[in-house]
């Protein structure tokens, strides 16, 4: 038995992460695993990962892993309420979700996904502390200038400062500056900005913190239960 909220919740933070790149077919979906009275959702497209988990109220007497496509997430999501549990019964290569008795009942996407753990750094001491919502802003008005040939927004990494910038040619610049908390060494980092936004509009924090410990490491970001990743690119 699995909180419908608490489901919702962790499908919410981790689905947006999925790959939708037919050649890559075990990250079409998100990797859901139950071991003892922990329950953890897991989903990466290459350039970031999501990871999500909860404590069950009892522990399971049999260990979960399976990889459920995006199609049949998103169908669970819809059905899923704030109130009330779910239950679900795993087959061979396929599961049934019962959700206040509407049954959804999908196959698993089938092969071996990665080893998430691997590539999942220690915490670090120097993070980068900013308000959620004037982080947002900022990197959304810096992907107005964003186009397929100039993903990149350059991030400047100062002491008590970061600096948000974006040049495209034949579109325009832009330039930020937003207040932060840092006392670590001074960077410069470009990243893909929709990996960053889709994170940041779907949490509730009212600050976030963030780890860069170097312009070819991921930025991580950890919440209380929730971990998201996202792979610098070149500027």
């Amino acid at each position: 038995m699995v909180e419908q909220s608490v489901l919702g919740e962790m499908l919410r933070l981790t689905v947006f992460a999925v790959s939708h790149e037919e050649s890559r077919y075990v990250l079409n979906g998100v990797l859901l695993e139950i071991s003892d009275d922990i329950i953890r959702i897991v989903a990466t497209d290459g350039r970031r990962l999501a990871k999500i988990e909860k404590k069950l109220s009892a522990p399971v007497k049999k260990n979960i892993a399976l990889i459920l496509p995006v199609k049949a997430v998103q169908e669970i999501s819809r059905n899923l309420k704030e109130d009330g549990t779910l239950s679900f019964v795993v087959g061979t290569n396929q599961v049934l979700f019962d959700i206040n008795g509407v049954l959804i009942a999908t196959r698993v996407i089938e092969g071996e996904f990665p080893n998430y753990n691997q590539v999942i750094p220690k915490p670090v001491k120097n993070r980068i502390r900013m308000n959620t919502q004037e982080f947002l802003s900022s990197i959304r008005r810096a992907n107005l200038l964003a186009t397929p040939d100039f993903q990149a927004v350059k991030f400047e990494i100062f002491p008590n400062k970061l600096v948000i910038s974006k040049s495209t040619p034949d579109v325009g610049e832009s330039r930020e500056v937003i207040p932060v908390e840092y006392e670590g060494e001074e960077m410069m980092v470009g990243f893909n900005p929709q990996l960053l936004i889709d994170f940041l509009k779907n949490i509730n924090e009212e600050q976030v913190q963030m780890e860069i410990v170097g312009t070819d490491k991921p930025a991580v970001m950890r919440l209380q239960d929730y971990l998201y990743l996202a792979l610098p690119m070149r500027i």
